[in-house]
């Protein structure tokens, strides 16, 4: 069984990770803005192009740059990572909220790489980093919750004995992997 303090470290990487690709994101978006002709660092060749990805109107669904949403999560993910791993107890109701929230942005992560992917045709180095610390917040905020979810009153105690064993491991991997081979076929 894994402590609660590693997974909260988890959470806390993961909200690194994610918070420093989506600042370095915004940066580069903020130099498009001054220049739409500008050579992006992110441009590393006709599949990596962040500069293709963030000229989308896929890149500000909500009116404002994507890259902006994803600074204010992780930096919430990373302050109640740190309160996680300093021991503090967080209330369970926070917990599940906080899942709640990275679920959804699970959900647009994966919606905005399907976008990338198959309707922009290039995919962005940062939005990658940004969703492998997704992935991380998520794998560890359904670590800390599931016994909340009252599985064994639903019948559904295979999936807690599932998680116990590290067989969401497994799922978290086999996410990134599928993602990672759908780039690959589309870009073959």
């Amino acid at each position: 069984m894994i402590s609660a303090r590693k997974i909260y470290a988890v959470i806390t990487v993961g909200a690194i990770v994610g918070f420093l690709a989506s600042f370095l994101q915004m940066l580069e978006k903020i130099t498009l803005l001054k220049n739409s002709d500008a050579v992006l660092s992110c441009n590393l060749n006709s599949v990596f192009s962040c500069s293709n990805v963030l000229n989308a109107s896929q890149s500000s669904v909500f009116g404002f740059p994507n890259s902006l949403l994803c600074i204010a999560f992780f930096a919430s993910m990373f302050s109640v990572g740190l309160i996680g791993l300093t021991g503090a107890a967080i209330n369970r109701w926070v917990r599940l909220a906080y899942q709640a929230m990275s679920l959804f942005f699970l959900g647009f992560g994966l919606w905005y790489f399907w976008q990338s992917i198959f309707n922009i045709g290039v995919v962005c180095i940062y939005c990658v980093f940004c969703f492998s610390g997704l992935l991380l917040i998520n794998w560890g905020w359904l670590r800390l919750n599931y016994k909340n979810y009252g599985l064994r009153k639903r019948n559904l105690a295979i999936v807690e004995r599932w998680i116990d064993r590290g067989a969401d491991i497994f799922l978290w991997c086999l996410i990134a992997l599928l993602i990672v081979l759908w780039a690959i076929i589309k870009f073959a």
